[in-house]
């Protein structure tokens, strides 16, 4: 009903009654999560309720009541996209793109994916053809790679400009100058790009070999045979080895490990570093020998390919037997491709393969980047056309058009043709290579990687940095720290007095059972039937230390010993049981540590099964314990219990861990868990409430019936069993508080809070908890203390989604902790309302997020606020987001090199990210941007110095002049990241607040004209010398330029000087025919006497000081008068 709601505003009579209606529903806090939601379908159930909570997006549209709110947000979005502006600068590039898209989907239509049925060891069962299961991340084939290269080159505007001009320069009546001056430049920038592509194509190739070329063994009616991974079909048996890679989506059948269950590691898929617990089918693991798998007949139902890799909906059948054995499998049944087998040998049947594979479709292809001083510089080039455009008609209209006036407008348009000088991008393009070479070259931040040379400058001009959590922000090694007993805690230095109460405790134990012929049980129960006394404080850690141990999903795994050799293919080899041999795996980093500690202070898991599960006491003793039930975390739940009989004693106990905020109305009545979790949250620790409940075995049988209904049961079912798991959750007794920290990167705190104070937003995004990465923001001081965080509640619907948003826009200079479900209902019916509100938000932490949802969110910020993304990661999960950020950093880390590989810059360290961005990305901007300028400025320089011989009736001569020397110019803050005081002046503009472009018109015009009419002045009776007065001045002037703007002076600018002042003295020797004007022999009008006169070289001279130093007296007085925030910082 509520999708169905139309959400206008409230007319003025019903806004009491609404305020008092959202009061209610965001005051009413039931208490138990059941109570809460189910208020919440109440209120979703009303029409009236939406009707009355319309969804503002600013202060003035909710205090205006007769304003729609459909039309609040979505108007400005028109007025942006509307007009002549819109559709002359990047409109006709959308429609085009537009007609193509169009053209292309009714050409290649995709195929509709399907449900299928797959029989087992059958490919040529199939009904429908599926693709090939290859991996391919090239961009371009043998025919495309040279169109689709000079395409990327030639649809920028400044490209296509310079290629224009050198094609005019064939036309005999249009030639104005050697080839070689034209395609030379742009010859050398095709050269350098299809090079620099042809290079990283072939890495691709080659990667996508080796992945493509892996062999496997695949099993057939005549046994084991060798195929490809691309080989590989539908339906196909595979065996996977322990660490070899899963080459597609399979069901996994069978295994090694004898509790038919093994370990994979899926942090190229997810990026979580825990190793995940598959099971296989169960009909098939009992099957007592391999080859039986093609003596039954079985096929597996899968759902259609998606890109959700938290769930699966399949079946499988077995036809054969009587009756048909059904099977449900879900996603503990599935094998994903790209991830690793951990443990054993597998074997699965194939169901998805290629681009229908989970790992695939969460992976997008890579683009192009440009960096936005391109588009700026594109942008400016255009602009420069059409003046150059108008100032040749305005010279063809002095001339009267008179003749073939339209030759002599574009012989005019190729004499200005210097406003745009074609060696702009060859010098932009060489500068761009030494930035990533002093980037690599740095010692404080090593082994840095510079992959894409094109945008080192997009890194001084970032505004969003969306970061992974897991291996980025966190070394996802966790710790524990803490046990509180609500009396008394202990901390890492009192874990000594744990573990001695743990082994008095178990030795009082075993003293007593020796003692008593008849065991421990007559006491214990002669203990439960006696009247409730104050424990013992060992008695208390006695019971924590226990509930800890045996409260998780922790699996002890042992490596096989050294030499053994497995007798057959599928046996289980030898295990080594030692201490030494003994690592632990779990879906949670947390219940690890847990479990370490626990074996630290004297109880240690020593082994278990889907079954079972043995402890070993102190004294070498070892404790059996029999898995009754086992009730797994849930983003929902927010808690995990575990019910176990205890073999020596036939107890059977309740064990449950959970949040605090989940596990508060379960346990019984304290007045000490709510404000010591709060301490330890404030400390960044992760708190996990244990708590116990004892039951009789008439109440446990009376709950497994229950339980076993509810798991049957069609309709409802998750509801259902919930409810009965409920049951059992009322008045169980507390027993500790753990906290567990999670180890930060190094140097994390300093790195987000200097980037904070350079005015760049930090986003979170991550597929872990929503608890872990609440508090790991909060560790991490992307939340700071005085910070509120607003949790964004679970919605499915656009009502509750409506609710949210409400409640969520009243809160002011907050936190926003989001889950991917809610992001996902948010994003489908408010986008733009959303995106809006989060980026008001200083931090914003996204939890369970798909690979597929971080590329999203990347591109919902590109679209909605037009800055400056950048993502980074170090996980295959990661490599859609950094791929589709306009800047992406990969991290080498213990996730493998995938991130890396894809990224446009890898690091070793996030906190290398302040100085590549602090230093060098503003370094390069900067200089780029002045690079840009001085050779545009040039160009400018000579166009007016034609316009002027061509209005005193003087022959137009070209002149040319070197490449720009910004390269090295080095930053006014060499401190930038020396500490966070800095603050907002880190913060880089756009192109036109740099430097003099504000004001590069009106200085080339008066420095145009000085050269030109100050030639006029001084040389009227040798202006037959034109060129060599004007060039050499004009020259002089460059260099002088370059000289004064030059802030941190390094060697090779002093070199680069003379070496630009020698080729110019070269150059009057070897081009006598540009400066001598005649065609007569060398020295006729290029008379050395005349140029090494003293009456020449201080006319020049002074030509050149006052072309440049009037500039100059204004740009210092402009900074002293309004100097810039880090002058002032400096002082």
């Amino acid at each position: 009903m509520a999708d169905q709601i139309p959400l206008y505003p409230v007319r003025s009579a019903a806004a009491a009654a609404a305020n008092r209606k959202r009061a209610a529903y965001y005051s009413a806090a039931g208490p138990r999560p059941g109570a809460d939601r189910h208020s919440r379908y109440q209120l979703e159930d009303e029409s009236a309720h939406l009707d009355e909570m319309p969804l503002m997006m600013s202060e003035e549209g909710f205090e205006n009541e007769e304003s729609d709110y459909h039309t609040l947000p979505r108007a400005r979005i028109m007025q942006r996209k509307r007009g002549l502006e819109w559709f002359v600068c990047d409109g006709w590039k959308f429609l085009c793109t537009s007609c193509c898209g169009w053209l292309i989907n009714i050409c290649r239509r995709k195929k509709e994916l399907k449900a299928r049925t797959v029989w087992l060891g059958c490919p040529e069962k199939c009904e429908e053809k599926h693709p090939r299961n290859s991996i391919k991340n090239q961009k371009y084939n043998v025919f495309t790679f040279i169109p689709g290269v000079l395409y990327e080159q030639f649809k920028f505007f400044l490209n296509l400009y310079f290629l224009v001009i050198s094609c005019s320069q064939f036309v005999p009546a249009l030639k104005i100058g050697y080839l070689y001056t034209y395609w030379a430049p742009l010859g050398f920038v095709l050269a350098v790009t299809m090079t620099r592509e042809a290079i990283d194509e072939f890495r691709r190739f080659q990667r996508d070999k080796e992945v493509n070329s892996q062999l496997y063994s695949k099993l057939t009616v005549r046994g084991k045979v060798q195929v490809k991974s691309s080989d590989i079909q539908v339906g196909d048996l595979i065996i996977v080895e322990k660490n070899q890679r899963i080459p597609s989506d399979m069901v996994f059948l069978r295994t090694s490990e004898k509790a038919g269950s093994c370990f994979i590691r899926t942090d190229q898929l997810d990026g979580e570093t825990d190793w995940k617990l598959k099971v296989a089918v169960s009909c098939t693991q009992q099957l007592p020998a391999l080859g039986d798998l093609f003596s039954i007949s079985a096929y597996v139902y899968a759902q259609k390919p998606q890109m959700d890799i938290h769930s699966f909906e399949g079946t499988f059948t077995r036809e054969d037997s009587d009756p048909p054995i059904h099977e449900s499998l879900s996603i503990e049944n599935t094998l994903w491709a790209s991830t690793i087998v951990a443990s054993g040998t597998v074997i699965g049947v194939v169901i998805y393969t290629g681009k229908e594979t989970r790992s695939v479709m969460n992976t997008s292809n890579p683009k192009n980047k440009v960096g936005l001083l391109d588009l700026e510089l594109n942008r400016l080039t255009k602009a420069l056309f059409l003046a150059l455009v108008a100032l040749s008609i305005v010279m063809v209209t002095l001339q009267g058009f008179v003749g073939p006036w339209y030759r002599n407008l574009f012989r005019f348009l190729l004499l200005f043709s210097y406003i745009i000088p074609i060696s702009l991008r060859v010098n932009l393009d060489m500068g761009k290579a030494v930035y990533g070479w002093m980037m690599m070259k740095d010692e404080n931040i090593p082994g840095t990687v510079v992959r894409t040379s094109t945008i080192p400058e997009e890194l001084g001009r970032l505004v969003y940095l969306l970061t992974d959590k897991t291996g980025t922000l966190t070394q996802n090694e966790m710790i524990f720290k803490r046990l509180h007993l609500g009396t008394v805690s202990y901390g890492a230095d009192t874990m000594d007095e744990i573990q001695s109460h743990v082994r008095d405790s178990y030795s009082q134990m075993q003293s007593q059972a020796g003692g008593n012929n008849t065991g421990s049980t007559p006491l214990r129960k002669a203990q439960s039937s006696a009247p409730k006394v104050r424990k013992s404080v060992s008695s208390r850690i006695h019971e924590a230390v226990k509930a800890i141990v045996l409260c998780h999903n922790v699996t002890p795994v042992y490596e096989s010993r050294a030499g053994v050799t497995e007798e057959t293919e599928f046996a289980e080899a030898d295990q080594d049981f030692s201490d030494e041999n003994r690592t632990y795996q779990a879906s949670s980093p947390d219940e690890v540590a847990l479990v370490q500690w626990t074996e630290s202070v004297g109880l240690t898991l020593v082994s278990r099964d889907l079954t079972s599960m043995q402890l070993k006491t102190p004294s070498g003793q070892v404790l059996s314990f029999c898995i009754l039930q086992l009730f797994p975390f849930t983003s929902e739940s927010k808690r995990m219990g575990v019910i176990v009989r205890d073999e020596s004693t036939a107890e059977i106990t309740f064990y449950m861990k959970g949040a605090d905020v989940a596990m508060s109305p379960i346990v019984q009545y304290n007045d000490w868990l709510e404000e010591e979790c709060g301490n330890m949250a404030r400390e960044g620790l992760r708190t996990l409430v244990v708590a116990k409940k004892a039951l009789t075995e008439e109440q446990y049988q009376d709950f497994e019936s229950r339980y076993t209904q509810a798991k049957l049961s069609m309709h409802d079912r998750s509801l259902k069993v919930a409810a009965v798991v409920e049951s059992l959750e009322r008045e169980m007794e507390l027993l500790c508080l753990t906290g567990v920290e999670d180890q930060l990167q190094a140097d994390v705190r300093p790195t987000l809070e200097m980037l904070r104070n350079a005015g760049i937003k930090i986003w979170m995004l991550t597929g872990d908890k929503l608890e872990t990465a609440t508090c790991i923001a909060k560790s991490s001081h992307l939340v700071s203390r005085t910070q509120d965080i607003h949790i964004f509640r679970q919605v499915t619907s656009r009502g509750e989604a409506h609710l949210e948003l409400n409640a969520f826009r009243r809160k002011h200079d907050c936190a926003l902790v989001i889950s991917g479900d809610s992001l996902e209902v948010c994003l489908k019916y408010y986008e733009h309302e959303f995106v809006e509100l989060a980026c008001q938000c200083p931090a914003v932490v996204c939890c369970r997020c798909s690979p597929t949802q971080k590329a999203r969110i990347v591109t919902l910020l590109q679209q909605h606020t037009g800055r400056r993304t950048c993502a980074i990661g170090d996980g295959g999960n990661d490599v859609s987001m950094i791929q589709a950020a306009d800047c992406g950093i990969g991290i080498e880390g213990k996730e493998g090199k995938q991130a890396s590989l894809a990224a446009d810059f890898s690091i070793t360290q996030f906190r290398h990210i302040g100085r590549l961005l602090m230093v060098h990305g503003r370094n390069s901007y900067k200089r780029s941007a002045a690079l840009g300028q001085f050779v545009m400025h040039r160009g400018l320089i000579i166009s007016t110095m034609q316009v002027c011989h061509h209005i005193h009736h003087v022959p137009s001569v070209l002149l040319s002049a070197g490449p720009g020397r910004e390269a090295r110019d080095g930053d006014a803050l060499p401190g930038a990241v020396q500490g966070p005081h800095q603050g907002k002046i880190l913060v880089l503009q756009n192109l036109p607040h740099l430097g003099f472009n504000k004001y590069l018109p009106s200085s080339c015009c008066f420095s145009g004209g000085i050269l030109m009419y100050g030639a006029l002045v001084l040389f009227e009776s040798e202006f037959v010398h034109v060129v060599a007065i004007s060039f050499t001045a004009l020259i002089l002037t460059e260099l002088l330029m370059v000289a004064l703007t030059v802030r941190t002076w390094h060697w090779l600018m002093v070199v680069a000087e003379f070496l630009s002042l020698g080729c110019y003295v070269s150059s009057l020797a070897f081009l006598n025919e540009y400066f001598g004007i005649g065609r007569v022999s060398f020295g006729a009008f290029l008379d050395v006497a005349f140029i090494t006169t003293v009456t020449f070289l201080w006319k020049v001279s002074a030509i050149t000081v006052v072309s440049c130093l009037p500039l100059y007296v204004l740009k210092y007085l402009r900074r002293k008068l309004s100097p810039p925030s880090y002058c002032k910082l400096a002082s």
